[in-house]
């Protein structure tokens, strides 16, 4: 991304960066609905010159968020098009808060990838594998009295499988949602002691069957952790 920036006409200063997520932040908000122009109005709104907004355009239609044609101007795109795996995009829905329909897509692709993962790690994984899952194991247990500590350890968790299946791809899905996933552990640790303490022995669970090298425990006890979240989330436990 460009680092050039513009004074705003009261003075403060606008980069690149932060248009784009002002823009961006506007249509993932329903602000802008898809179909809408963003026109000329943003020069003087950002005290911004056109190369820099061309530029702000060219990262929001990489984000699939805009198309821009000549003549016709940048228009708003419908959701579907949108690059929901973009670092950028999805920290800038976490920053203006997760909704229940949000969370039921991440748990839904949860679902379907991370159970996949946990069996091809019981094939694939090496000892440092499973030393990262114990470690990340040993921090939950450690973190009762601090949820985004416990929360930033069960995400360690999760890439440490990732990392153990030795699928690249798995990997970079964890890597790619890695802040919404945050923010979804967070929100869905249960603030009792003694139910944190539960849901690392899950979690545990999960390496012993790895270690084991029974793929099928280990995809069955990995659903049991994301059912587990989706309970403490719908029970309000947070």
């Amino acid at each position: 991304m460009l680092a050039s920036q513009n004074p705003t006409p009261g003075g403060r200063v606008v980069g690149h960066d932060e248009i784009a997520a002002i823009l961006g932040s506007e249509i993932l908000s329903g602000e802008r609905q898809p179909g809408s122009k963003i026109g000329e109005e943003q020069l003087e709104r950002f005290g911004a010159s056109r190369v820099l907004m061309r530029e702000v355009t060219k990262t929001l239609v990489a984000k699939g968020m805009v198309a821009a044609k000549s003549r016709v101007g940048t228009t708003v795109l419908r959701p579907e098009y949108w690059n929901w795996f973009d670092h950028d995009v999805l920290a800038w829905r976490v920053r203006l808060g997760l909704d229940r329909g949000f969370f039921r897509h991440l748990t839904q692709m949860r679902t379907a990838v991370e159970p996949a993962t946990a069996l091809l790690a019981a094939t694939e994984r090496t000892d440092d594998d499973l030393k990262a899952m114990r470690e990340a194991v040993a921090a939950m247990h450690g973190a009762i009295e601090d949820r985004q500590a416990f929360a930033r350890a069960d995400l360690a968790f999760h890439i440490a499988v990732a990392v153990a299946s030795g699928n690249p791809l798995f990997r970079a899905f964890t890597g790619v949602v890695e802040t919404a996933l945050g923010a979804y552990f967070t929100l869905s640790t249960p603030r009792e002691s003694s139910a944190m303490h539960a849901t690392a022995r899950r979690h545990a669970s999960i390496a012993d069957a790895i270690e084991a090298r029974d793929g099928e425990a280990a995809a069955r006890a990995m659903q049991v952790v994301i059912e587990e979240a989706v309970g403490h989330l719908s029970s309000g436990e947070r």
